[in-house]
């Protein structure tokens, strides 16, 4: 059984911060995490393994042989749809897949790893399968919460933790903010920034208070259960309510949590951990209902796998015969590599060296569960599980959970509020100064609402739109109070539906109707069948014009993203060689990821700058201007793409355009807007032989069933979409990548129209 990683909710990703799907992932607001909208798991059974592809791409492209002639369009209609999406799967990423399958393999040496997959994804990138658009932040808010003062780290859950976060009584003035987040990056790593942040807000005249009204909701949350869930809508509420093994401080430094120390064997197979004692669970009223153990982690662990809740990939080749207990082949889960050696000690043992493990340990994948808890709300494991059960009630509510993290969720409204107390009982509540929390829904209809909420303070921390810059100026709050908020590690991409089949949404076949012909969708398949096609049409999106609909003409490049993963998301630890088109290549200790990136592409000629050196100071990034948008390139390519298809019989003119449908939601305006800033800069390069096509989902809700809430590729109702984004969960570049795997097995390769 395969299951989904976390998908960001493109609503997260625009100016609040909100977290991964979830990547975890994000889109919507500013560098809050907001909203996310659910994830479908994926609950077909297949036994396919994830190198079927690769194995079909050798039967077809092996030395001697011709790779595999371009199938026509009535060919493709008559295949069965497993066959089709193994042939699209190979015609458009099968050299992708190749050198990211060899770069997974090296574990010994994380430099030549990280090398590797920057090449994996310089080919990526030139399928033209996605343009990546955006990150998450980088747009205008006020705020009281103090800069810096909770997690950053790009992956994981821990950025959605706010135990230690400061917030003050009154707006943070932007001149303070900005002497805070410079002595930030001084301090970071020394343990003394929370301190002395303290006492700089002291000799500032800014009081603290212990309750925040923290960021905003969007969507209810699906389960109460964080480990059923692949989804930041319903993680980032929960993971309040828990420990883990470790966390990370807000130095963005792995800390002790509830696992005071551990230990690597020096074959880096096995992680001992030593559990804190005298940890209790209680219930949603604080009673304590047990005492915290390492088999928590072992029952965790399985039940985690039991819910087949999006998860279960993280850990897939990981843990040891995790894959066995994953696909039902292994049946005993003692037989799995999670261990309570005795009450205070927890073993895991991998199925290779992975020294990124610590990093994935603080994910909700790697949550703890009290057993006792669990069964006695009607929870069983294996085979028994059942969630339908008439008796099981676990996770159903927050009243049937148990806790022994920080906060106790006091009250849940449907889109209305989510409520917090701090948990009388936690072992660490002496460095706790947020008593309470309370996050309220908003669906972002109104659109100067959260500016007046952020302004009043029933919000402590407000993203602000372009009405709300205006707002904020017409109230004279600007200049002292407005600040640019960081951005973070999630992307938020165009995609391409590489064969469209679904033409209404799957939920409801009366809304988000096509409008086109059957021509029209024949041509339209055709044509995104061609990788050049599909780089015309990257090539004609101008990005920032796109982003100023969001934030405004003053940040339009701050958040735009080059790249799928981070240019700057791993760094060489040592000196690499690698072969980059015969050539023997050297990069240096101390090559971030994204050069490596750009230099394949450069060697194979696509005038993408994925990675510029000169940005940032000179440190390099993939951030921060548009590297894709060019007019003429995009009619280049598509010059290409004309002939190429016209040998196949496919025509292209200005009597038969491309029409090309672009879902959005009419609901929100800066959707809208943006959605119109792409069509303009679409068909303005492409001088009539490419015209998009607005589909309107009337709601949210609607928008979302075009595609991020759909379970299959086939039932991805767009040629083109932005809806969602990725947000990384643990410290490697496959935490990106492997969304893009085959056979059912990456999130995104779904969002491609196929598997």
């Amino acid at each position: 059984m395969k299951n989904r990683k976390k998908v960001l909710a493109v609503l997260l990703a625009g100016t609040m911060v909100a977290g991964s799907l979830a990547g975890c992932g994000s889109n919507g607001g500013s560098d809050t995490p907001a909203t996310d909208t659910p994830v479908a798991e994926n609950n077909k059974d297949t036994e396919q393994a994830d190198t079927e592809a690769a194995n079909s791409e050798e039967t077809a492209t092996e030395e001697g042989e011709e790779e595999v002639s371009v199938k026509s369009m009535a060919e493709l209609a008559e295949m069965e749809y497993d066959d089709r999406c193994t042939y699209l799967y190979e015609q458009n990423l099968g050299e992708f897949y190749e050198i990211y399958q060899e770069a997974k393999a090296e574990v010994n040496d994380l430099s030549k790893r990280y090398a590797m997959m920057a090449i994996a994804e310089a080919k990526l990138l030139e399928s033209g399968v996605l343009n990546p658009q955006t990150a998450q932040g980088g747009s205008y808010a006020i705020s009281r919460r103090v800069p810096n003062t909770e997690t950053t780290v790009l992956w994981g859950n821990d950025e959605y933790r706010y135990h230690n976060v400061l917030v003050t009584t009154e707006l943070i003035k932007t001149a303070d903010r900005a002497e805070m987040r410079q002595k930030w990056a001084e301090l970071r790593g020394s343990g003394t920034y929370l301190e002395w942040a303290k006492t700089y807000l002291a000799e500032k005249g800014y009081e603290l208070k212990d309750s925040y009204a923290a960021h905003w909701f969007g969507s209810d949350p699906t389960t109460w259960d964080i480990l059923s869930t692949s989804q930041t809508v319903d993680s980032y509420a929960t993971v309040n309510t828990y420990d883990g093994l470790l966390e990370y401080d807000c130095e963005n430094v792995q800390q002790p949590a509830l696992a005071t120390s551990y230990d690597v064997s020096d074959d880096g197979l096995t992680y001992t951990f030593h559990i804190r004692e005298g940890v209790d669970w209680v219930d949603s009223q604080g009673r304590k209902v047990a005492d915290v153990k390492a088999d928590d982690w072992v029952a965790g662990f399985q039940h985690m796998i039991d819910t087949n809740g999006g998860l279960g990939d993280l850990v897939d080749g990981v843990v040891l015969n995790a894959s066995g207990y994953i696909s039902g082949e292994i049946t005993d889960f003692s037989q799995v590599g999670v261990k309570a050696i005795d009450d205070y000690t927890l073993e895991y043992t991998l199925e290779e060296p992975l020294p990124y493990f610590p990093t994935m340990l603080c994910y909700n994948v790697f949550a703890p569960l009290s057993r006792d808890y669990y069964t006695s709300q009607g929870g069983k494991f294996g085979d028994e599980f059942d969630s339908s059960a008439a008796d099981y009630t676990y996770g159903k509510s927050p009243d049937n959970i148990a806790y022994n993290g920080p906060f106790l969720i006091t009250n849940f409204t449907s889109k209305n509020v989510i409520a917090f107390k701090q948990n009388e009982s936690y072992w660490n509540k002496d460095s706790m100064t947020i008593k309470s929390m309370s996050w309220p829904y908003e669906d972002q209809s109104d659109a100067t609402k959260m500016y007046n909420d952020g302004k009043s303070a029933t919000l402590d921390h407000a993203p602000l739109n372009t009405s709300e810059v205006e707002s904020a100026k017409a109230d004279g709050l600007f200049d002292e109070y407005v600040f640019i908020s960081d951005t973070n590690g999630s992307t938020f991409p165009m995609y391409y539906n590489l064969y469209r089949t679904a033409y209404a949404n799957s939920n409801d076949e009366t809304k988000v109707v096509s409008v086109l012909t059957d021509e029209e969708k024949d041509l339209a398949n055709a044509a995104l069948g061609n990788a050049n096609f599909r780089l015309a049409i990257s090539f004609s999106i101008d990005k920032a014009a796109r982003q100023a609909q969001r934030v405004g003409e003053d940040l339009k490049y701050g958040r735009l993203r080059n790249t799928y993963v981070p240019g700057n998301f791993v760094t060489l630890e040592n000196e690499v060689t690698i072969d980059i088109n015969g050539t023997e290549t050297s990069f240096p200790a101390g090559t971030v990821y994204g050069e490596i990136v750009q230099a394949q592409i450069d060697a194979d000629g696509i005038p993408i700058k994925a990675f510029d050196k000169s940005a940032n100071d000179g440190i390099g990034s993939s951030d921060g201007y548009d590297g894709w948008y060019s007019p003429e390139n995009a009619v280049t390519f598509l010059n290409k793409a004309i002939e190429e298809l016209a040998a196949q019989g496919v025509v292209i003119d200005e009597e038969h355009p491309v029409r090309l449908e672009l879902p959005y939601t009419s609901s929100i305006e800066w959707v809208t807007n943006q959605a119109n800033a792409v069509k303009q800069s679409v068909e303005s390069a492409l001088g009539g032989k490419v015209e998009l096509v607005l589909a309107d989902g009337a709601d949210s809700n609607e928008w979302y069933y075009t595609g991020y809430y759909t379970d299959y590729g086939y039932e991805a109702n767009y040629n083109v979409t932005d809806v969602s984004g990725w947000g990384p969960d643990y410290g490697d570049p496959v935490t990106y990548l492997d969304t893009f795997l085959p056979d059912y097995s990456g999130y995104v390769t779904k969002s491609l129209g196929i598997f």
